[in-house]
């Protein structure tokens, strides 16, 4: 399987989530199973199916972050030297220039991708155009709305 690039600040992420997964709500879960098992008959014990069910979400995202934990390349974009390029893990400043409004994205892998945090997937239309450009670049893609243009104000990696 191929490594899934992720920011350091992403891995960490997934690494609280899985310990937080495994030192409280699985104990916590197990203990509504015994408590709602304690209550007797469990064909129609509804607080027993719920938790067996919350148990199953939490048991499949356990393996899930793990998965993923095993398959990634984390890659420190302050420790890259890429000339100014945009590269995986760059802060973008970009200029719209239909409309001039200027926007930050941050280009993250999947996993912590958040348009409403300027946080953009590096398969996303936008930063797939926007990787490997430089400050004072125009940039064209295709998105929902139409053809986006915009300018390249400033690169940072942090």
């Amino acid at each position: 399987m191929n490594k899934v690039p992720m920011t350091v600040r992403g891995a960490e992420l997934l690494r609280e989530e899985l310990k937080r997964l495994k030192s409280q709500e699985r104990p916590a879960v197990i203990k509504a199973i015994a408590e709602a098992r304690a209550h007797g008959d469990l064909k129609e014990n509804a607080e027993y199916h719920a938790a067996k069910e919350q148990q199953g979400f939490i048991e499949g995202r356990i393996k899930e972050i793990e998965a993923k934990l095993s398959n990634i390349q984390v890659i420190d974009v302050t420790t890259i030297d890429a000339k100014g390029k945009i590269v995986f893990g760059s802060t973008v400043e970009l200029l719209d220039e239909e409309t001039g409004k200027e926007m930050v994205y941050k280009i993250v892998g999947e996993d912590v991708a958040d348009i409403k945090t300027g946080m953009i997937s590096f398969t996303s239309p936008i930063a797939r155009a926007l990787i490997g450009r430089n400050r004072g670049d125009a940039v064209t893609f295709s998105a929902p709305g139409g053809e986006k243009n915009f300018e390249v104000i400033e690169v940072r990696y942090e």
